[in-house]
């Protein structure tokens, strides 16, 4: 299975990385945040993988985290969209 792979910075969150992999089709394959609330991004790791990235965009686009003006979710379409258009590799 040929993929694609980021390893996203965060900005104006509690987690500073977001580490993605999606195959050639953007069908995520894993999501691993470093920091952050760990039991809810587990959570959201698992449920967005093997979602389309374009679906999970749609989904989590704009979630703010209190005063904040983004979230984990949020930022995880950041990085997602970064994937989105990365070359595929074997």
């Amino acid at each position: 299975m040929k993929t694609k792979h980021v390893q996203y910075e965060t900005r104006g969150t509690c987690s500073k990385m977001i580490d993605v992999t999606a195959d050639e089709n953007n069908i995520i394959q894993q999501v691993f945040f470093l920091g952050g609330c760990n039991g809810n991004l587990q959570g959201v790791s698992q449920l967005v993988r093997g979602q389309h990235i374009d679906d999970v965009i749609r989904k989590l686009d704009g979630i703010r985290c209190g005063t904040k003006g983004t979230s984990c979710p949020d930022q995880l379409c950041r990085a997602l969209e970064e994937l989105r258009n990365k070359e595929v590799k074997e």
